[in-house]
């Protein structure tokens, strides 16, 4: 049980915020920090499909994690759901067309390994 919900948790969490990024791209850097502008922002955010289904992905994620600390230790749980780094460092290569370089692999690639070790 515990390697469904990692499995939920991680792919809700890296989906999640492949859709925060393209989203909040789409609604663009914010600028003014007065009360009445962030109020608009929130609003305009709400009504950003991209944002909304985020926020969905990212409520899955935190009650797969819930799920997955009732079946499995701390020290498991948090180590191996760093596996989303990865596939986040893949879906922004291949989906949002980020330029990933080679620091950035070498960086995913140690994660996997980190996540492989914890996972033993």
């Amino acid at each position: 049980m515990k390697w469904v919900l990692l499995g939920i948790m991680v792919a809700a969490t890296t989906v999640g915020e492949v859709l925060q990024a393209r989203g909040m791209r789409r609604h663009g850097e914010i600028r003014d920090f007065r009360p009445g502008a962030i109020g608009r922002a929130v609003l305009r955010l709400a009504r950003n499909g991209w944002v909304v289904a985020s926020v969905a992905a990212m409520a899955v994620s935190f009650f797969a994690y819930l799920g997955l600390l009732t079946v499995s230790e701390l020290s498991f749980a948090v180590p191996a759901s760093a596996a989303t780094y990865a596939f986040e460092t893949v879906l922004a290569k291949y989906v949002l067309d980020e330029r990933v370089n080679g620091l950035r692999w070498a960086g995913a690639t140690l994660v996997v390994c980190g996540v492989a070790l914890v996972s033993l």
